[in-house]
């Protein structure tokens, strides 16, 4: 596998420090690796590795691009870092010094030589570092970059002319509180096989687009081909694309703009806005189905409400055809309207008078949605042009959407919107970080954990493929624990719940585990506890948790104060106690949120000139930081 992005390992073993090797002179002519002891897993304690890397002409200079899956002990790199010189000893210029969990952006020697130190001391340690060592050619320093301005434009390395070969690159967009960002592609031509025609069917060139950090958020999407990508809006903090040229072809590449808003948030907003069927907001690509009818008059992109060219009709009426939406990201659907068609060939009508509704977070998990013990049966239409509304009873979070007609007329024909609102348009609402990455791993914790598979850090909302599970084979209730830490002080308004899978590829159901019921409590230390209370019994409140391994489950709360949240199990499912979270909270009144995971990367760029990408928050943020702030720093055009 590539050392860069390391591949996951079915079976994992608590890592064992014997006698650690570390460091060495590399010939950078021979692009390769370096990556600290056992990543992706725990680093050792007590290291003190240097490396020194040259260039075989003294014209030449050494480019370094850092895995974004970068994560060391905080604490301003007093314990934990890693640290760069432009030259070949610990004597030369300083260039970096890092810590936290953002990689570094692109370093460049100014010379043929760079050193590299990592050290380590005898407590918390992390994921570790992994970065890629090369002759720098033009064009290489923008294929990692951090981008913080209001708006901007992201390019392919080259662009226009064609991309390199070979390239691993990784652009991230970090968004301030209370603001989305949309992505909107302006030209799009990366290499593709013909013979491949579906979404994501990329064998050659490739560009990732990930709701969070790349490799850590859940994948929004694959593209390739010439074929403009969706536009796409996220609104977890952090939105990031990941882009993979091979050894061959090279093409024009790709130009994109991205523009961040303001959330408008209302006490009184309604979870009913259209998801974008009828208007195009959903793309072609978005809607899939099971089959569509042989003739090709048809199809799933037919089927939205109010398309005046027929509808979508499966290759046979049958209860187990059904049609596809991919919302790209969690969302909280609230409702569904329906309408049937009549054929413009024949003139005869075709309607559904009955269906079933399914969910996904992923797309290969999913639930049947239910009211009380039976699977919900929605009553749909009467007639071929009438739109019916829906209301989903109890909303569900899901990314994925499928109506599975049940009953009808003449035959299947369906034009459909779908309502909801995103989880972050109530008050107060912002995901704290764990779906996305940029809550560290280190700040995740529990009372106990099963293995290095289910431990604390894979308790990430739909991003993780597993989930966390403790220890004991038969736990208590109330005595196990999940906890997160924010990093600094938050109004927390509530958490999402999810269980947990047995990992890629698995079907084992024993793996296949949630949680009932919950506590939750807070602290402002991670010492003094208290519980979220019940005011009708003036006694802890359990809240109802998750009756699926996949569907979340969003529990809100009166806003509280806290640093520090804990979740107890209190029931769960035969499989046992198994959990994925999220926490939804914002900043406190009248102050701005500073995390402290970025404190450490910022703090240096304000010292490096080779590190700009961040001047837009620096620019407005200052008086937070605890670090004084170079009055040349400005805004980043």
């Amino acid at each position: 596998g590539d050392p860069l992005y390391p591949q996951t390992c079915s079976l994992l073993s608590l890592p064992v420090w014997a006698s650690v090797t570390c460091g060495g002179t590399m010939d950078a002519s021979d692009a390769s690796y370096i990556t600290s002891p056992g990543y992706p897993l725990e680093y050792p304690p007590h290291l003190n590795c240097q490396w020194v890397l040259t260039a075989p002409e003294p014209s030449q200079r050494i480019v370094l691009n850092f895995n974004p899956h970068f994560e060391l002990e905080r604490l301003d790199c007093r314990y934990d870092f890693v640290e760069i010189r432009d030259g070949g000893s610990e004597s030369a210029e300083l260039l970096g010094k890092h810590c936290s969990n953002i990689a570094p952006p692109a370093i460049i020697s100014s010379g043929p030589a760079l050193y590299i130190k990592f050290v380590s001391d005898y407590a918390h340690q992390g994921a570790g570092f992994s970065l890629r060592y090369e002759i720098f050619k033009t064009g290489s320093e923008f294929c990692f970059r951090n981008f913080t301005s209001p708006s901007g434009v992201i390019e392919s390395p080259g662009f226009p002319d064609k991309y390199p070969h070979n390239l691993e690159c990784s652009y991230i967009i970090i968004t301030p509180a209370h603001m989305d960002v949309t992505l909107t592609f302006l030209t799009f031509d990366l290499e593709n096989d013909p013979l491949l025609s579906g979404e994501g069917d990329c064998k050659y060139d490739w560009l990732d687009v990930w709701d969070g950090l790349p490799q850590v958020g859940p994948l929004i999407g694959r593209y390739c081909g010439t074929k403009i990508p969706p536009e796409i809006k996220s609104s977890s903090g952090l939105l990031s694309l990941s882009f993979h040229t091979d050894m061959a072809v090279a093409k024009d590449g790709f130009s994109a703009r991205y523009n961040m808003t303001h959330k408008e948030i209302s006490d009184t907003f309604h979870c009913s806005t259209a998801f974008g069927l009828e208007s195009g907001k959903i793309s072609d690509d978005q809607i899939s189905a099971s089959s569509s009818f042989y003739d090709g008059r048809w199809s799933p992109h037919q089927a939205r409400l109010n398309n005046e060219d027929n509808a979508w009709t499966p290759s046979e009426d049958s209860n187990k055809e059904y049609i596809q939406v991919d919302l790209h990201f969690l969302k909280v659907l609230t409702g569904i309207s329906t309408q049937g068609a009549v054929s413009k060939e024949t003139q005869k009508s075709y309607y559904v008078n009955t269906f079933k509704l399914e969910v996904s977070t992923n797309g290969e998990d999913w639930m049947t949605y239910r009211y009380g013990k039976n699977h919900k049966i929605f009553h749909a239409n009467t007639d071929p042009s009438e739109v019916v509304l829906n209301r989903v009873p109890q909303p569900v979070l899901a990314r994925f959407v499928r109506i599975r007609p049940q009953t009808w007329k003449n035959g299947i024909a369906l034009r459909f919107e779908l309502y909801g609102c995103q989880i972050t348009d109530a008050p107060c609402s912002e995901m704290q970080g764990l779906l996305s990455g940029l809550l560290p791993d280190a700040q995740i914790s529990a009372s106990s954990a099963r293995d290095m598979l289910w431990s604390p850090g894979n308790a990430r909302l739909v991003a993780s493929r597993s989930g966390w599970f403790p220890g004991p084979p038969q736990p208590l209730a109330g005595e196990e624990w999940l906890q997160v830490d924010l990093g600094v002080t938050k109004t927390v308004r509530g958490v999402i719940t999810q269980g947990a899978r047995g990992g890629e590829g698995t079907s084992n159901t024993d793996n296949r585990a949630f949680v009932r019921k919950y506590r939750v409590a807070h602290s402002l230390d991670g010492k003094d506890w208290g519980f979220i209370m019940d005011p009708k019994t003036s006694l802890p409140k359990i809240f109802e948790g998750n009756t699926h391994y996949d569907t979340p489950e969003l529990r809100r709360f009166e806003e509280t104060t806290a640093q520090f949240i804990r979740i107890y199990p209190e029931r769960w499912s035969p499989a046992g106690i198994g959990m994925r979270a999220e926490i939804l909270g914002c900043d406190l009144p009248g102050k701005i949120a500073t995390p402290g995971l970025w404190n450490d990367t910022i703090c240096f760029c304000i010292l490096s000139p080779r590190c700009p990408f961040l001047s837009f928050f620096l620019f407005f943020y200052s008086q937070w930081w605890a670090c004084p702030l170079d009055e040349n720093v400005g805004v980043e055009k």
